[in-house]
């Protein structure tokens, strides 16, 4: 077992090669261990491309190495459908691979096992490690989304904030830019490659003009970005809805803008909140999962992460400090009054850490 742990050593690593790229699928990485000694990687190629286990088995084939008996260790199970692959249990038994090691098996209710099964049913021997073994838990977390995605039908939403220490977003005369500092813009840009899709509302479209891109760090995929916007009173020529990547916006109301903004290449989706002029959230999270989306990433203003923090919609927090107090203006989120303690909204600390001068705080519902 020493020998196996050794082997997998950075394999996580690998598959978060595949952030920024996979997206639907969930990011995987294959190690092959040969019979002669030699060991060929691979990790999840861009959707419709190639999985881990097969980028590993072209590595060794390209190296004209024999797969005969070799073991494989694979961060998720190998795929047993056809989507957009033909299923990687198949690659595995036709190179003759004799054992594979998963480390997490496959949520998604097409595999589920069954991956695992065909493989063992082949004659291959099939090992899977526990869910408390450091590469299965490590594996659950880099596919965070993907997970929730398969088991609740609902995304990972994660809330990005930028604060001052006394929890300011923006001044009383609506100037936010810039609390926090270039490390943390940048760290920032690298959660939101992380995602399938970044969310704002069109009150912080109309007041700062964001992009809402991927840009201080490299990508291959701009995530899908989001607007709720109830009225669609964003304008056709917002920077958000200009390219690379595509822009999806929800609204209330029918509204003569929907055909400018059809035109400049958005889409619009109408998600009514009932009885209410308002977007329905929880419908616009099913909508995303069902469009694919894994991980959303939430950068809005206080009122819409009000809404989504007071509707228990919001899964992780990220927020990063800095060290300055602003005085008046908006907060984290539109919440309350509160009448009791027992009415705020509780919280645990996953991770503290420094980001050049400010502090990164991730947090998760209690």
């Amino acid at each position: 077992m020493h020998d196996l742990d050794n082997a997998l050593q950075g394999l996580n690593e690998l598959a978060t090669q595949a952030v920024g790229l996979s997206d639907p699928n969930p990011r995987v990485a294959c190690r092959l261990l040969l019979a002669d000694g030699r060991v060929f990687e691979g990790f999840t190629q861009e959707a419709g491309g190639p999985h881990a286990e097969v980028m590993a088995l072209r590595a060794a084939q390209a190296a004209g190495a024999s797969t005969q008996g070799a073991t494989a260790l694979v961060t998720l199970e190998p795929c047993s459908h056809h989507g957009r692959t033909p299923p990687c249990c198949d690659a595995l038994i036709a190179a003759g691979v004799a054992r594979v090691v998963v480390a997490q098996t496959d949520p998604n209710p097409l595999v589920n096992g069954q991956g695992v099964a065909r493989m063992r049913a082949a004659g291959v021997v099939v090992d899977v490690l526990h869910a408390s073994h450091p590469l299965a838990m490590a594996t659950r977390e880099l596919n965070i989304g993907f997970f929730s995605r398969m088991e609740r039908g609902l995304p990972w939403v994660r809330m990005k904030v930028a604060a001052s220490l006394d929890g300011t977003t923006a001044l009383d005369n609506g100037v936010s830019q810039w609390i926090t500092s270039t490390e943390a813009r940048t760290d920032g840009h690298a959660w939101r490659k992380r995602a399938s899709a970044l969310l704002t509302g069109v009150g912080t479209v109309l007041a700062d003009d964001p992009r809402l891109d991927v840009r201080l760090v490299p990508t291959q995929r701009q995530p899908l970005r989001v607007v709720v916007d109830s009225r669609l009173d964003m304008p056709a020529s917002a920077r958000i809805l200009q390219p690379p990547g595509e822009v999806l916006v929800y609204a209330a109301l029918p509204a003569p803008a929907e055909h400018a903004l059809a035109q400049v290449g958005a889409t619009v989706v109408r998600l009514p909140e009932a009885g209410r002029e308002k977007v329905d959230l929880p419908a616009v999270l099913r909508d995303l999962a069902q469009r694919g989306v894994n991980e959303l990433h939430v950068e809005a203003g206080h009122k819409l992460n009000g809404s989504f923090l007071k509707a228990g919609l919001v899964d992780e927090l990220l927020v990063y400090l800095a060290p300055k107090l602003m005085g008046p203006g908006a907060g984290l989120a539109a919440l309350g009054p509160f009448n009791a303690m027992d009415q705020a909204l509780p919280w645990t600390y996953t991770d503290v850490a420094p980001v050049g001068p400010d502090l990164r705080l991730r947090l998760r519902r209690a």
